[in-house]
């Protein structure tokens, strides 16, 4: 299996650390509101990469945290603490913005397919941890107090920047937004350790430490919590790209500083998804989630169908017609795989050798580092093949649903027909005796445009030996 490294910038071949078990982390949601389209684009590539180790024979623990203090409104320690930020724009406490939003993610995932982390871990509940952490450091001399807060001393580290290959004199101090840069820092990219009270009197979770009574910078948590459940060295540590200049960076600082070792192995990020006005963000344009995606009446399955036609490591654009044209295939797909399903004919009384050819280029395109739009099309090459029986079909399109994901053979709940009302049964039964007229007639034209303007309307056709079967999808 080959992966792409962002700490050697080069596609390399995967190796874990201990042979028994890949041990992996990814970064995990602030829950102060919805996950946009953006941030769930990621989620379903990490998804994507586990259930692929997996299905190559490794046995994978994933640890995923949930952000639900001290990340503020730059990722380099300006602004407003986006927890307090949610909290006052609803008029709720923290707490109750923590738990909402972190029901709303775990909702999201599931309409998804997304597995769920072996290992889900919130920031709040490792405040002891993070003050050890911190003492540490201290004792090691990588830290000093200024104006109250902690900082860390990024002159301490030799090679700051291996992971974004940066120029310290060229390097942003966020990601994310324009900031007023902390006077009290020593160096422009120092970043905080624990906030005390002196740096926001009003902020509502606030524990006592011995440097004072505050909270952590959101910088730690991905460290201590990994350093916990995973050990001092792990596999692959995922992310968006938008974490690599300071997030991500500040993490293998003090983690390495830490330790004394080498943190992570491979370096693993994924691309924006791009809107009319660039990154995809909650605070410009539209602010689009998995729920509005549905009241607008797509699956959220053709979101996945959609991301999962794209590389991990490629910007996408995204656009509703770019999303209708995608559900458009994804039922498609499912319509094919039904078709198959209900002729389906002989056994699969062992695996051939055209099963195992199938088989092994879906592997071969997966392990390319993840290659999910070329394993697609090797789904639909074997969905028409002559060399499979149908049985055979249906094992490999199982098989292959081990990572995709797409639930390709839930069939039951998609018949919406129940739910149509008589005018809009014979709208239908009118356009498919029209469609059946023009195949007679070999006008075969104007039937796949009966077909497709049927499929637009969330109508899915299915030619079977008894005739013309429909139905309505999601």
């Amino acid at each position: 299996m080959e992966l792409y490294n962002t700490l050697s910038r080069s596609i390399e071949n995967f190796k874990p650390i201990d042979e028994n078990l890949v041990r992996m982390y990814t970064c995990g949601p602030t829950v102060y509101n919805y996950a946009h389209i953006g941030n769930l684009r990621m989620y379903i590539h990490e998804d994507i990469l586990e259930k692929t180790l997996r299905y190559v024979g490794y046995n994978v623990k994933r640890v995923m945290n949930i952000t639900d203090v001290g990340h503020l409104e730059s990722d380099s320690d300006e602004g407003e603490d986006k927890m307090l930020k949610g909290a006052k724009r609803e008029n709720k406490t923290v707490w109750e913005i923590a738990q909402y939003y972190t029901d709303a993610f775990f909702k999201d995932i599931v309409k998804l397919n997304i597995k769920k982390a072996d290992v889900i871990a919130k920031a709040t509940d490792y405040i002891n941890e993070y003050i050890e952490f911190i003492k540490t450091l201290e004792q090691k001399g990588f830290t000093y107090v200024a104006n109250g807060n902690v900082y860390f001393d990024i002159t301490k580290v030799e090679n700051y920047t291996k992971l974004s290959k940066l120029d310290l004199d060229t390097l942003q101090t966020a990601s994310r937004d324009e900031v007023t840069e902390d006077l009290h820092k020593k160096n422009p990219q120092d970043f905080v350790l624990w906030f005390t009270k002196s740096k926001f009197e009003n902020q509502a979770m606030k524990w006592e430490s011995p440097w004072g009574i505050g909270y952590p910078g959101w910088h730690i948590e991905c460290s201590v919590i990994s350093l916990k459940n995973l050990g001092e060295q792990m596999d692959i540590h995922c992310g968006g790209v938008d974490h690599i200049p300071v997030h991500h960076t500040n993490e293998i600082a003090q983690t390495e500083s830490y330790t004394g070792k080498q943190w992570v192995k491979y370096w693993w990020h994924g691309e924006f998804l791009l809107d009319n006005e660039g990154k995809m963000s909650k605070s410009s344009g539209e602010f689009l989630t998995l729920s509005l995606l549905e009241k607008k009446g797509f699956n959220p399955l053709s979101y996945r169908y959609f991301i999962l036609n794209s590389h991990y490591r490629k910007q996408l654009a995204f656009t509703f017609d770019s999303l209708k044209s995608a559900e458009n295939a994804y039922f498609k797909l499912k319509s094919r795989v039904k078709t198959v399903a209900d002729l389906q004919n002989g056994t699969k009384e062992e695996i051939t050798e055209a099963v195992n050819k199938y088989k092994n280029d879906f592997k071969s395109h997966i392990e390319n580092d993840l290659n999910t739009a070329n394993a697609i099309t090797v789904l639909y090459e074997l969905l028409k093949a002559d060399d499979l029986n149908s049985s055979e079909k249906l094992y490999l399109v199982e098989d292959f649903e081990k990572v995709l994901s797409l639930s390709l053979l839930n069939f039951e709940e998609e018949n919406k027909n129940d739910s149509v009302d008589d005018q809009e049964v014979k709208y239908i039964e009118e356009m498919i005796q029209k469609r059946t007229e023009a195949k007679k007639n070999k006008n075969f034209a104007l039937a796949d445009s009966i077909r497709n303007e049927l499929l637009e309307k969330g109508i899915v056709l299915e030619d079977t030996r008894q005739g013309v079967n429909w139905k309505i999808m999601n």
